[in-house]
């Protein structure tokens, strides 16, 4: 394993981060205390409790993970489409370097921001509503699990993307929409059965459920089974990088 290579790109691509440290970290900062104005208070107000936990503190396990999954998959997808769009793709791939350490690179430093920016997050909502993480453990290790899992789909985006357009329609259209429908402002047992069953197929519910659970003990499914999912679909996209890599898919000539 070439150490010195992976952490020549990690480092590359996180100091992109302290160059646009506005936007990596105090946009998405600020959209998340709009949306603790907005749903917190003014919603908030209007409803009690679910579940037995405030409304405004509900919210947070879904807003961290709306913020962790277009983070992970936007810096991922740019980080690797940029230097095919420059070209400079080209002097990796002639490197003495395997694919798992170009990945290793460009998905921990993806990974690592993602990370950052909810853990960021979680220390602002802590300034609006009263938190509690009944298992801490699980919620870092489900944290780290669903910024590398997004950050290796956000790897592959990048790589399928010939465009500035193709890169941010799947973040834009699918992600978000997915996010924002996947139980991040209200639990899915609020909804009538037809519709609970329509939002078991959403992928994103499992996230924000098994996510939510680790903070306040209540998930709207099975937590075995949204590990589960996620664990499976980190290896549908691991398997989908290796056959990237092997079959030099939009990456050589």
């Amino acid at each position: 394993m070439n150490v010195h290579a992976i952490l020549a790109i990690y480092r590359f691509e996180m100091a992109r981060m302290g160059r646009t440290l506005f936007q990596s970290i105090a946009a998405p900062v600020l959209s998340t205390s709009l949306y603790f104005i907005v749903f917190g208070a003014a919603i908030g107000s209007r409803i009690a409790e679910i579940d037995g936990v405030s409304y405004g503190s509900f919210i947070v396990p879904g807003l961290i993970m709306l913020t962790l999954l277009t983070e992970s998959v936007s810096n991922a997808s740019f980080g690797i489409y940029f230097p095919k769009y420059a070209g400079t793709i080209y002097e990796v791939l002639s490197a003495p370097v395997s694919f798992v350490e170009i990945l290793a690179g460009f998905v921990g430093a993806a990974a690592t921001k993602s990370i950052v920016l909810g853990i960021v997050i979680l220390a602002t909502a802590s300034l609006f509503v009263d938190i509690d993480i009944l298992h801490p453990w699980w919620m870092a290790g489900f944290l780290v699990l669903t910024a590398v899992t997004f950050s290796l789909f956000g790897f592959v985006l990048g790589i399928w993307a010939d465009s500035w357009e193709k890169l941010a329609f799947v973040p834009t259209l699918i992600i978000t929409p997915l996010t924002f429908l996947g139980g991040t402002f209200y639990s899915i047992n609020v909804l009538p059965p037809f519709w609970q069953t329509v939002m078991l197929f959403n992928p994103v519910v499992y996230l924000v459920s098994a996510f939510r659970w680790s903070f306040y003990g209540n998930a709207d499914v099975s937590v075995a089974l949204s590990l589960a999912m996620t664990c499976g679909f980190l290896l549908a996209c691991l398997v989908t990088v290796w056959a990237i890599f092997r079959t030099g898919y939009r990456l050589k000539p």
